[in-house]
């Protein structure tokens, strides 16, 4: 079998090999379109990506540069705002300020300004403030006796004094606090006077570095300060302020201010640089400049820049993506993202999922086709084998019935008139054409009915009628004495009686054939069901069926060889029984079987009585 089915194997295996070949190959094409596809719109994706990021750099370092003049001015002066800047020079950082307080709640700087203004009352003296106090006590009286001029020159000595004889914020704010307090006299005060609240000196009196005023140096000093003593000053300057008509309103706000404390800068920055997406830094030589940003606000006229120039629709969105804590300028990790193209993305892996599934089907398809062409293949040559064995049982069946009845013939010829032993011969010469015959009826009757070539002449009959001849034909087919018992139940059917009879008779030889006993019992009932049909049991005494053969032996050819016996026969008997019952629209099969013997079950439908 394998010999015969390597060729067709080697063809079968080529052509696999092949297709195999050509579906792998579909399938890179496939795979490389997706990856084009994909490629193409991340390409367009990478495309505006790098038009939004060289358009956000510009606009970042565009505001940078329209905020240096604000960003010095806010260094230089303690007013100004400081809110979302960032200046650092030589590692020192100017800008954001440190508005954070000393901590605690003590208040040395308002314990001072009272034991200062004690002393002014002659209360109490204290060590080391009588040059000042002599001198503000003085210019004071002045003011009080009316003599401005004199006045004027004491004030100017007291602050040349102050700005010659500098002491740490946190004693001079509350001494100048007081010196104020005590010389200022409304709309009326003088302007030096004056200038100590807010404006400061003249340069003549020291008024760079020292002496700016008593609002910007009481902000420039806010971490020497505990919280209430910067509550403390703040409070007498307003009101001072107040009083002189001096603007307070910038004072107010940046005593308010929420300072960002000490930013950590990365180390070696030497380009353009976002930080935590908060802030945007530049450095220029030995300063670093920043300022605080809102990504996504400054991303708005982008997006709708790019909208009106039609780059994309009104669905279309640009973001900052990633959580690095610095990201270069060049670097800024943009992301544009239209709907279009996350549905292009699902179109392209839909129809590679639907390509790939086709390829699939058709190696599946192709497996398939193997796998019934090496089956048909196979039962070609398995019919070739059970036809070649057939064609030799078959002649092997005929030549010895012929044999014999030559034998049987001449002998008879010879001595039949001179020898009692060859009184059987004719008996013998008549069973050896019988099975001839029968033998030849099967072969005719198994072709016609497997064509489809017989036509049903169907009538109504007796099952009686139809077994008992049955006695008469194993009488001659065996030297075997046979029992035959019916129980008929006078069962009609509408059938073929021709058909039947070969159907009883092969029935009927088997039971014969594959026996050892003597007599040969055979025993056939029938029971008819009104609406539910006929069944006959036919049973016998013969040598049983093992179990795992009850349908092989229905099947073309098949004979089944007990162990130790040898049986003739064409293998086709079971096999026109069951397609005799088939074209009855019934079926046989083996209701069971033993070592004593075998019942077939016989099922018609649909009888008539």
């Amino acid at each position: 079998m394998l010999r015969r089915l390597l060729p067709t194997l080697i063809a079968l295996g080529c052509g696999l090999l092949a297709l195999g070949w050509g579906l792998v190959s579909l399938q890179r094409i496939f795979t490389r379109e997706r990856e084009d596809a994909h490629a193409q719109v991340r390409s367009r994706r990478d495309a505006l990506a790098h038009a939004a990021t060289e358009s956000l750099r510009q606009v970042l370092a565009r505001h940078l540069e329209e905020q240096v003049s604000a960003l010095h001015a806010a260094v230089d002066n303690p007013l100004a705002p400081g809110e979302g800047f960032y200046l650092q020079f030589r590692g020192q950082q100017f800008l954001p300020r440190l508005t954070h307080p000393l901590p605690g709640e003590d208040m040395p700087a308002r314990a001072l300004y009272e034991m200062l203004s004690d002393h002014l009352r002659g209360s109490v003296h204290t060590e080391g403030w009588e040059p000042r106090l002599a001198r503000l006590r003085a210019a004071e009286a002045a003011m009080v006796a009316g003599e401005s001029s004199r006045a004027t020159a004491l004030v100017e000595e007291l602050l040349r004094h102050h700005t010659r004889q500098t002491l740490p914020a946190e004693q001079e704010l509350p001494f100048l606090l007081l010196a104020v307090e005590h010389l200022q006299r409304g709309p009326h005060t003088t302007p030096l006077i004056r200038a100590l609240l807010r404006e400061g000196l003249p340069e003549e009196f020291g008024g760079i570095g020292r002496g700016a005023g008593l609002q910007r140096d009481l902000l420039r000093a806010r971490s020497r300060f505990s919280q209430a003593d910067f509550d403390f000053l703040q409070s007498r300057i307003l009101r001072l302020s107040a009083a002189l008509g001096e603007p307070t309103r910038d004072f107010l706000e940046r005593s308010r201010e929420a300072g960002a404390g000490m930013l950590v800068m990365p180390e070696s920055l030497v380009e353009p640089t976002l930080l935590g997406e908060q802030w945007y830094v530049e450095p220029r030589g030995e300063v670093l400049y920043g300022i605080a940003v809102d990504i996504p606000a400054l991303l708005v006229p982008i997006t709708q820049d790019m909208r009106t120039r039609g780059l994309f629709g009104a669905d279309g969105k640009v973001r900052l993506v990633g959580d690095r804590p610095a990201i270069p300028a060049r670097e800024l990790p943009l992301l544009v993202e239209l709907p279009e193209w996350a549905r292009a993305e699902v179109d392209i892996e839909a129809r590679y999922g639907l390509k790939t599934l086709l390829v699939a089907v058709c190696g599946a398809l192709a497996a398939a086709i193997v796998a019934l062409a090496l089956v048909s293949q196979q039962r070609k040559y398995r019919f070739l084998e059970l036809k070649s064995d057939f064609v030799a049982t078959v002649s092997h069946e005929l030549r010895t019935p012929l044999a014999s009845i030559r034998l049987l013939g001449e002998t008879l010829e010879r001595k039949l008139a001179h020898t009692p032993e060859v009184r059987d011969y004719p008996a013998r010469i008549v069973q050896a054409a019988d099975g001839l015959h029968f033998l030849v009826e099967n072969i005719l009757s198994f072709n016609r009915i497997d064509k489809g070539r017989w036509t049903l002449r169907s009538s109504r009959v007796r099952l009686e009628e139809l077994v008992n001849p049955l006695r008469d034909d194993l009488a001659s087919a065996t030297f075997v004495p046979v029992e035959l018992t019916t129980d008929m139940d006078d069962a009609e059917l509408e059938a073929d009686p021709s058909l039947l009879r070969l159907l009883f008779s092969n029935l009927g030889r088997n039971a014969c054939a594959y026996n050892q006993r003597s007599p040969v019992r055979i025993s056939v009932s029938a029971r008819v069901f009104e609406g539910h049909g006929c069944t006959m049991l036919f049973r016998d005494n013969g040598v049983g069926i093992p179990e795992s053969e009850w349908e092989n032996v229905f099947q073309d050819f098949y004979r089944l060889t007990p162990p130790g016996q040898e049986v003739h026969g064409s293998g086709l008997g079971l096999a026109l029984c069951r397609k005799i019952m088939k074209l009855h629209h019934g079926d046989i099969q083996v209701a069971s079987s033993t070592p004593e013997g075998t019942t077939f079950a016989l099922t018609f439908h649909e009888p008539r009585r």
